[in-house]
């Protein structure tokens, strides 16, 4: 990935499609568009965009296909926009791995500000050379490598983070053993707004659970503290 891929704009409304190309060509961004699911398959075939903006509601194939479909063939950014889209799609959508979400019809300046956000919390920074040491912290059953953005198991399988596990895991990781509520999650993974993300805060964590704990129905990683957030661990107990 690269500044120079393109961001795909996903939407069957071809004016709405149109009009969010064309405010993010005009503030420097290269994009391509795509009518529905068969074309952005098309598109993630031939090419690697940069980032993903995708309509849940679609004809024939829906964003939450396309998420899972976007998933399990890597870690690229997506945001979603939902017009008629109930809260659960919206919570499905974030436990698929979207990365961030915004109500149609959006204001063009909040949906340049949500890509510009993901974008900087995805962007990877180049691998260690093979005599470097590697920059990893003790996450559980894992491994967090802070140089790749990635989990790492003991014998070298790496697994891919979202940008919003990373931020997360990384706030964690960088304050050990502190009950953090889940406003000071928002702050220090430079999330946006409380209210809107307070549930999403939840499905992430959930999420990660599954990643870094020996038993996810019984987290000793990441820990609820009734009342009051969550705290972590570093090693499972």
């Amino acid at each position: 990935m690269s500044e120079m891929d393109p961001i795909a704009v996903v939407d069957d409304e071809a004016a709405a499609r149109e009009m969010i190309g064309d405010y993010l060509k005009l503030h420097g961004f290269p994009v391509v568009l795509c009518e529905d699911g068969r074309a952005l398959r098309r598109v993630l075939a031939e090419s690697h965009p940069r980032l993903v903006v995708l309509d849940l509601n679609m004809p024939e194939e829906d964003g939450l296909s396309l998420i899972r479909h976007i998933r399990a063939n890597g870690n690229l950014p997506i945001i979603m926009l939902t017009a008629t889209a109930s809260p659960i799609d919206r919570v499905v959508g974030l436990e698929l791995g979207a990365d961030d979400y915004l109500a149609k019809p959006c204001e063009m300046r909040e949906l340049l500000a949500r890509v510009r956000s993901v974008l900087r919390r995805s962007d990877i920074r180049a691998a260690p050379a093979p005599d470097e040491a590697r920059n990893e912290i003790r996450v559980g059953t894992k491994w967090l490598d802070l140089d790749q953005r990635l989990l790492r198991e003991e014998d070298g399988t790496e697994h891919p983070l979202t940008a919003s596990e990373f931020s997360l895991l990384k706030a964690f990781a960088e304050n050990p053993r502190r009950v953090l509520t889940r406003e000071r999650l928002l702050d220090l993974a430079q999330a946006r707004d409380a209210e809107a993300f307070d549930r999403a805060i939840d499905v992430r964590i959930t999420r990660i659970r599954r990643k870094i704990e020996p038993d996810p129905t019984h987290p000793t990683v990441i820990r609820t503290v009734r009342g009051a957030g969550y705290v972590f661990s570093p090693e499972p107990k």
